[in-house]
């Protein structure tokens, strides 16, 4: 890794600074979902209409040891 593989975690938790080499991970918003999920089940328990939500968060790409250029990759130094 990342020379013959490239591995990619999600939720980006303190252990994938701690690997060797770093964890490449996606970031999620944590406490935004957390807020969103609590207003939501305030609506539920006051009783409140609530129509099927669909609703895209931002996610963050942290790149870090674990991977790389693909082989034969043009932007290779």
């Amino acid at each position: 890794v990342p020379e013959d593989l490239a591995l990619t975690g999600f939720d980006d938790s303190d252990i994938s600074r701690s690997t060797t080499p770093p964890l490449t991970t996606v970031r999620q918003p944590l406490e935004e979902m957390g807020r969103l999920a609590v207003s939501l089940l305030v609506r539920l328990m006051e009783r409140h209409t609530v129509d099927t939500l669909h609703i895209e968060l931002a996610t963050h790409l942290v790149i870090r040891g674990s991977t790389g250029y693909a082989p034969g990759d043009s932007r290779l130094p």
